[in-house]
């Protein structure tokens, strides 16, 4: 079978509720479901101040286009003092309160069984988030259809999602180092700065605000004639935030995160 009819066959027994995080993977799982079934699948969006601004406009404006059942939910993770002091498995407390959220939408209006959008790519990472989900009994279509994050952007453009090469954009807190406390200030300043800053490096590349003991560096795979430009407005944003400000570096995935010891 394809990757679309695997997909098809791990949807087809039920009328799903999908977390939709504003990336790829839960985008296209979203649209793919809708597209099936219309009417009978509903999508949650939980807002916070570590989710994107372009994250949450992209899904807004997605679900108006597509005709989504839509419900935008806060998830209330900065008042898990757990959530906010950022320990290794931050990941686990965010997740148990996005998928709590999901469960008072559905108990309060119904809905099927909750869907994420993990692929057999995050199996292979160090993500909490999914123990989370075990509990709440969240199950992943596109894991029990085998495809991988290459095989969902291929799903994508073969059903012509905009979005198809949508670079990764996890959420903001993931830009601050372990054990540095999460603060919606130092949210709203990553997310202004890498708005601008991706102008400048292009839509396709990657751009982390990355927070640190030392202050704020910026992470990027664009073409280096382009960092001079990011490090001059970087440099001005922390300047103007009273940031110290270190430089831009070649991006390194997840390097904010620092496992435990032993």
């Amino acid at each position: 079978m394809s990757a679309e009819q695997r997909l098809a066959a791990a949807l087809s027994d039920a009328a799903w509720t999908i977390a939709v995080s504003g990336g790829v993977d839960s985008m296209t799982l979203a649209t793919l479901a809708h597209r099936r079934r219309p009417g009978t699948v509903r999508m949650v969006h939980a807002t916070s101040p570590a989710v994107p601004s372009e994250a949450r406009r992209r899904v807004e404006d997605h679900a108006a286009a597509e005709g989504w059942r839509l419900d935008v939910v806060d998830a209330g993770e900065f008042a898990d003092a757990n959530y906010r002091a950022n320990p290794h498995n931050r990941c686990y407390f965010c997740k148990s309160r996005l998928y709590g959220a999901v469960d008072a939408v559905l108990a309060a209006s119904g809905g099927g069984p909750v869907a994420s959008g993990t692929n057999t790519d995050d199996l292979g990472d160090v993500r909490p988030g999914l123990a989370a989900a075990a509990e709440r009994g969240v199950r992943h279509p596109f894991v029990e259809a085998s495809i991988d994050k290459a095989g969902v952007r291929a799903l994508a453009a073969a059903n012509g999602l905009e979005f198809a090469a949508l670079p990764a954009q996890p959420c903001l807190a993931s830009r601050v180092e372990t054990g540095i406390a999460i603060e919606p200030a130092d949210m709203a300043f990553i997310d202004a700065l890498e708005t601008r800053l991706r102008e400048l490096a292009g839509g396709s590349a990657a751009v982390r605000v990355r927070l640190r003991a030392a202050g704020a560096a910026v992470e990027t795979d664009c073409a280096e004639a382009r960092w001079p430009a990011l490090e001059a407005l970087a440099a001005d944003a922390c300047h103007a935030a009273r940031r110290p400000f270190l430089g831009v570096e070649r991006y390194r995935m997840g390097s904010a995160f620092k496992r435990p010891a032993g």
